[in-house]
């Protein structure tokens, strides 16, 4: 390495890593500002006349006899019960994600195994789906919801999410099963496997880095999804994004501001610690989806 690039060295990790950082700051500050707001009483964290009160807390000292307080918490979580949205997208996600991807395994898995073109048309169909907007998806599914009496229930709504979400997970998992050579899984039908326990006992530990990312992308799809959960689903059985809408209100009733703030914060908490719990299953995932074996 030459005298120029050694100097050069230092200058470019100062420029990276400051660039990193600042790159960090402005990404979650958005989130950090909303985590100290959801403590505050609406009158500081909507200050008009001076935006220090959202920092100082002025009217939530008078308000409440400290300059934080943990009202939109109790309002959202108990005297809205929000955590029965919670329950719900629990229950949704999980239907979302495990339907999905046992699905998307098997037909990816077939896909990926089969020599017939259809395949290759198979995918570009479900490419086309899954570049149509959700809304028009949800409009073909009201008129026999409404006149089977099942609008309104949990169901429904996975029902269409797992439509929605199928040909992304599709095309992701058959593009990992290409990855996995033809070898292992006709190796084990040798010593006597069936096409399923191969698949079962040999393929899918080897691609489970890409089960799993998969999985985190078909649980955020569900998880933040709006548009459908806001139609299909009745005031009773609401997700967490479209509960979190209800509490800002309409022009015609008042709603409570501070605990949509309180409710965004619970909503989006889990999704950083699930990121981190699973970060390297997700790098290994995409690596191994990128990288063709």
């Amino acid at each position: 390495m030459s005298k120029a690039s050694e100097k050069r060295s230092p200058a470019l990790a100062i420029c990276a890593t400051g660039f990193v950082i600042a790159w960090v700051v402005v990404a979650s500050m958005p989130f950090l500002w909303t985590l100290w707001g959801s403590f505050k009483v609406q009158g500081d964290f909507f200050s008009k006349a001076d935006w220090t009160n959202a920092i100082f807390g002025i009217r939530t000292t008078v308000e409440t006899g400290g300059p934080y307080t943990g009202n939109g918490y109790y309002g959202a979580w108990v005297e809205q019960e929000f955590w029965q949205a919670a329950i719900n997208s629990g229950i949704v996600v999980a239907a979302t994600v495990i339907i999905s991807l046992t699905l998307g395994a098997l037909g990816g898995y077939a896909l990926a195994r089969s020599g017939f073109r259809y395949a290759f048309w198979l995918l570009m169909t479900a490419l086309v789906f899954r570049a149509m907007p959700h809304i028009t998806l949800v409009s073909g599914y009201l008129l026999p919801f409404f006149e089977w009496n099942l609008w309104g229930h949990l169901p429904t709504t996975i029902i269409v999410l797992v439509a929605i979400n199928q040909p992304f997970t599709l095309w992701m998992l058959h593009s990992f099963f290409l990855n996995i050579p033809k070898d292992m899984d006709e190796s084990a039908m040798v010593d006597g496997c069936t096409r399923f326990q191969a698949f079962w006992h040999v393929i899918i530990p080897v691609m489970w880095p890409g089960v799993i990312t998969t999985g985190l992308f078909s649980f955020l799809l569900a998880y933040n999804d709006f548009a459908v959960t806001s139609m299909l689903l009745s005031q009773d059985n609401q997700t967490m994004v479209p509960r979190i809408s209800s509490f800002l209100g309409t022009t015609q009733v008042e709603g409570n501001v501070m605990f949509a703030v309180a409710a965004v914060v619970s909503a989006t908490a889990p999704l950083f610690f699930l990121v981190l719990f699973f970060q390297r299953q997700i790098v290994s995932g995409l690596t191994a989806g990128a990288v063709k074996g």
